[in-house]
């Protein structure tokens, strides 16, 4: 359903409707506010980005007004970049969003909005900020495909499985 969902979502939304910004490099907060200066209409929703301060300093000096400006702070990593926000996205009617993340992250992000924003049937529009970084694993990339299709199922992404883990075996050491 995925594929069909993102196809009506494009068909319906053609061009992007707002800008998400993954956190994790503050270039990429400066690209998205030279992205919203280009489009004075989007609001720009960061996830886990700079300390609210940073990030509003960045668009301030791109002169884009706060009142644009969504800065969000739930996520934890990629998977939860898109979980965190995909409500706030389904109950504004946004159906098309600019994603910007680093050239080294976009395969993994693109594979994780595919299925969570896809799933919800908002399409994106990738935004790549060049940097010097390797790309990522084809490990990490499958790894958070699977989390997004857990998500889908259970409402949960797996983000604290290791706190789960580590307490677990923190009981079994206190039994033996």
């Amino acid at each position: 359903m995925i594929p069909v969902r993102l196809a009506v979502a494009a068909h319906q939304a053609p061009r992007p409707q707002a800008i998400l910004t993954l956190g994790g490099d503050p270039s990429r907060e400066a690209v998205a506010a030279q992205l919203a200066r280009h489009y004075p209409s989007l609001d720009v929703w960061v996830s886990t980005g700079e300390t609210r301060q940073k990030s509003q300093a960045i668009f301030r000096a791109a002169g884009i007004p706060d009142d644009r400006l969504h800065l969000d702070y739930r996520a934890i990593d990629t998977v939860t970049n898109f979980t965190t926000l995909v409500s706030d996205f389904e109950q504004r009617q946004i159906q098309h969003v600019y994603v910007v993340t680093s050239d080294f992250h976009m395969p993994r992000a693109k594979a994780i909005a595919t299925i969570v924003l896809g799933s919800r049937g908002i399409t994106f529009t990738p935004v790549v900020v060049p940097s010097d970084r390797a790309r990522e694993s084809s490990a990490r990339i499958w790894r958070d495909v699977g989390r997004s299709l857990v998500w889908i199922v259970t409402g949960r992404t797996g983000a604290t499985l290791h706190e789960i883990q580590d307490r677990v075996q923190s009981r079994m050491s206190q039994n033996q």
